[in-house]
């Protein structure tokens, strides 16, 4: 029989090595999660990357989404858009979110018909207009980065002649590249935001929202007369910082050019 005393010792040591092995585990996973956002911007190739998270203040598993887009957007800030919509139909639990619209659900249920996906989720981040993932899965949403980073774009467009005069802006816009079949979407963004939730999954929360999609439409590409404009929302509040988007789209949705400007 074994001895009572040699029986616990080794089940001593067997924990210590279990704790020993787990916490290396640990550490390798945290190193490797601070290690996803290292790479320097420079060094990736310069394909447009459009990254559209589809949330909501009233979700609870939206917030990492929020915080890994305002992170992706202070890392990549040159070649990389992020646009945050905010959809409806979690208004139903307790909070109406003050950014929601129907036209952002009946975007997301655009795309995720196009993708053969049945139904809508959030936090939904969709790459490019191509693919989608769950947007706070920060390893995935990395790897598309670097992915379509690496791609040559079909076109190029740039903004010429903004102008803002009180509640709307005006601008030109040239496309270098072919533009048979393909629109130009404009988009209206609140840079930031922060709200006091007090109901809701996520009440009692100070929720941090940007690139926050506030207005938007689609323009039909002209290149005689190449000028669009968009109204400020009266929601807008003194002093809050904006970014006017434009998007080039091809007729199956597929995003091929952006451009951005901050005002």
């Amino acid at each position: 029989m074994i001895d009572k005393k040699i029986c616990v010792s080794i089940f001593l040591i067997v924990g210590l090595l279990l704790s020993t092995i787990i916490w290396a585990q640990s550490s390798k996973d945290n190193k490797v999660d601070a290690a996803l956002f290292s790479e320097q911007p420079e060094k990736l190739s310069k394909g447009i990357v459009v990254l559209e998270l589809f949330t909501s203040q009233g979700c609870s598993s939206c917030p990492p989404a929020d915080e890994l887009l305002q992170e992706v957007k202070m890392t990549y800030s040159d070649n990389v858009f992020v646009l945050s919509y905010h959809v409806d139909y979690w208004n139903y639990i307790g909070w109406e979110d003050p950014f929601s619209k129907k036209e952002f659900t009946e975007r997301q249920s655009s795309y995720n018909k196009k993708f053969g996906y049945n139904g809508n989720y959030t936090p939904e981040l969709v790459v490019n207009g191509k693919e989608h993932l769950v947007g706070s899965h920060k390893a995935k949403v990395v790897n598309a980065i670097k992915k379509y980073s690496a791609t040559t774009s079909e076109s190029q467009i740039l903004i010429k002649n903004f102008k803002r005069q009180e509640d709307k802006i005006y601008f030109d816009y040239n496309i270098i590249g072919n533009t048979w079949a393909k629109t130009v979407r404009a988009v209206l963004l609140l840079k930031e935001r922060n709200t006091q939730v007090n109901r809701g999954e996520n009440r009692q929360k100070t929720l941090v929202n940007t690139n926050i999609v506030i207005t938007e439409k689609t323009i039909d590409i002209n290149d005689d007369n190449p000028f669009g404009s968009l109204a400020v929302p009266s929601m807008v509040k003194e002093g809050e910082e904006l970014v006017l988007m434009l998007i080039v789209e091809n007729i199956r949705g597929d995003i091929l050019s952006a451009v951005k400007k901050d005002f």
